[in-house]
C-alpha cells in the first residue's frame, strides 16, 4: 500500500511577499522600458495602478501580519490567485495573448503546485486558464511602433492560446507530482531517521542494562547473603526478621531481573507460549500486588466474545509490566487493569488512583528521560524513588514493537490512565510473533 501523501501548504507569508516584490520590480522595469525606452504607446496610468495595487497589498500584509505567519492552503491559493488576476489585468492592457510575457502565467501556478494540495493547484490552474482565454478574446492593442502595425494571424493566436493552456496544465501537474514525491521522500527519510534514533537509544539502553547486570550482581549477592545471616540470628517472628526476609527476597528479585536484562534470549517468561488475555494480565500483575496497593483485573461481561489468546512475547510482558509497575508506584490504594476486545482491536487500560501525570510532561510522555518523580523532599528524605524517566519510553517502544499503540491521559478527578491498543491478529494470531517463537 502506498503511503499517504504528507500534508502540503503552510508556506511563510514573507516568502510570498518577497516574490511579489520581485514581480512588482520586474513589471515596473518592463513597463518603463517599453514606454520610455522604446517609445511604444500604452495605457501607462492604468498599468501603474495595476502594479501599485500589488505594492499596496504587500505593504498592508507586511504591517498586519508578523513575518513568521504561515499561510494555510486556502490562504495561499487566494494569494496566488490574486497574482494571476493582476497579471491578467496587465496583459489585457498590453496586448493580451499577443504579449510575450503571457508566459508569466506559469509562475504562480508552478509555485502553487510546489507548495499546495492538488485541489488548490487545480483551482489556480482554472483561474489561469480562464484568464488566458479572456485576454485571448478581449484585450487592448499590443504596444508597437506607430508606423509598423503588427497583425498576428488568428491561427497563430489560437496556437498561442493552446500552448498556454497545455503549458499551464502540464507544468502544474508535473510540478505537483515532483513536489509530492520529494515531500514523501523527505517524510519517509525523517521517519526512518527517527526510527533509527529510537533503535540506537534502545541499543544503548541494552548495553547499559548488560553492564548494570554485571556490575550490580556482586553487591546484590552480598546483600542477599547478609540478609540471610540476619534472618538466622534474629528472633523468629520479630519485625526485624521479617524485614531481613523481605530484603533478601527483593535482592534476589533484583538479581533475577538483571539476569533477564543481561541475557534476554535466555529469559524464561512462562511455561505456556499462549494464554487467555486475562490469565496473562493476572500473571504480569502478580509481582506488583502488595498490602498497600491492590491490582485488580477487570474483564468484560460474561456474554462478551471469548477471550482472545495472546502470545507471551517478551516485549508484551515487559512493556505491560512497566506500565503496571509505574501505576502501582504512584497509586494511592488501587490499580485497575481493564481489558476489552472486539473483532477489530484489543484494548488494555491501566488506571490508578494517584495524583496523575503533571500537565507539563503529559505531552512529552514517550520520550526518553521524561519523569514525573519529584526526587527528594526537604531534609533529604526520598518521597519516591528517583528515576531516569525511561520506564514509559521503554514500555511504549516495546508495545509498538508488538504492533500496538500506547497513549496516556489523566482521569477526571484524580488518577492516570495508560491505554494500549492492538489490531486483531497482531498479538493473538495463530502464528507466534518472532519474539515469542524464540522462547
Amino acid at each position: 500500500m502506498l503511503a499517504e501523501a504528507p500534508a502540503r501548504g503552510r508556506v511563510r507569508l514573507r516568502t510570498f511577499i518577497n516574490l511579489r516584490w520581485l514581480a512588482v520590480a520586474g513589471q515596473s522595469a518592463t513597463l518603463f522600458l517599453i514606454y520610455f525606452g522604446l517609445g511604444y504607446h500604452l495605457p501607462l496610468v492604468r498599468c501603474i495602478v495595476a502594479i501599485l495595487a500589488s505594492a499596496v497589498l504587500n505593504l498592508v500584509l507586511t504591517v498586519v501580519y508578523p513575518a513568521s505567519k504561515r499561510l494555510s492552503s486556502r490562504e495561499a491559493t487566494v494569494y496566488l490567485g490574486y497574482d494571476v488576476l493582476q497579471l491578467a489585468a496587465l496583459l489585457y492592457l498590453t496586448g493580451g495573448i499577443e504579449n510575450p510575457f503571457t508566459l508569466m502565467f506559469l509562475a504562480p501556478v508552478v509555485i502553487g503546485a510546489a507548495t499546495l494540495e492538488l485541489a488548490n493547484v487545480m483551482v489556480l490552474a482554472a483561474i489561469a486558464f480562464v484568464s488566458v482565454s479572456v485576454i485571448a478574446l478581449v484585450h487592448e492593442p499590443l504596444p508597437w511602433a506607430p508606423n509598423t502595425p503588427l497583425d498576428l494571424p488568428p491561427l497563430y493566436q489560437a496556437g498561442l492560446w493552446i500552448s498556454m493552456v497545455i503549458g499551464i496544465g502540464f507544468t502544474s501537474i508535473y510540478a505537483w507530482r515532483i513536489a509530492s514525491e520529494g515531500a514523501r521522500m523527505s517524510a519517509g527519510l525523517a521517519a526512518t531517521q527517527l526510527a533509527l534514533a529510537r533503535e540506537h537509544r534502545l541499543a544503548a539502553l541494552g548495553a547499559l542494562a548488560t553492564a548494570a547486570a554485571h556490575e550490580l550482581g556482586t553487591p546484590l549477592g552480598t546483600i542477599a547473603v547478609v540478609a540471610r545471616e540476619l534472618e538466622r540470628t534474629l528472633p523468629g517472628g520479630s519485625s526485624e526478621a521479617s524485614d531481613a526476609q523481605l530484603l533478601r527476597e527483593q535482592a534476589e528479585r533484583c538479581r533475577t531481573i538483571l539476569a533477564r536484562l543481561a541475557h534476554p534470549e535466555e529469559s524464561v517468561v512462562g511455561a505456556t507460549d499462549r494464554l487467555p488475555l486475562g490469565a496473562l494480565l493476572d500473571d504480569i500483575a502478580t509481582p506488583y500486588r502488595s498490602e498497600a496497593v491492590a491490582v485488580t483485573i477487570e474483564k468484560p461481561a460474561e456474554d462478551a466474545e471469548p477471550q482472545p489468546k495472546v502470545w507471551r512475547a517478551p516485549e508484551l510482558v515487559h512493556g505491560l509490566g512497566n506500565i503496571i509497575a509505574n501505576a502501582a508506584e504512584f497509586a494511592g490504594a488501587r490499580v485497575r487493569v481493564r481489558m476489552a476486545w472486539n473483532p477489530q482491536q484489543i484494548r488494555i487500560s491501566v488506571e490508578d488512583d494517584g495524583p496523575g501525570f503533571p500537565p507539563e510532561i503529559l505531552e512529552k510522555l514517550g520520550e526518553p528521560y521524561i519523569t514525573s518523580r519529584p526526587g527528594y523532599a526537604a531534609g533529604g528524605t526520598p518521597e519516591r524513588q528517583e528515576g531516569m524517566g525511561l520506564g514509559f519510553f521503554i514500555a511504549k517502544t516495546l508495545i509498538e514493537r508488538t504492533g500496538g499503540t500506547l497513549a496516556a491521559t489523566n482521569l477526571d478527578g484524580s488518577g492516570a490512565q495508560v491505554t494500549a491498543v492492538w489490531p486483531r491478529g497482531t498479538i493473538d494470531s495463530e502464528n507466534p510473533p518472532e519474539s515469542a517463537a524464540n522462547l
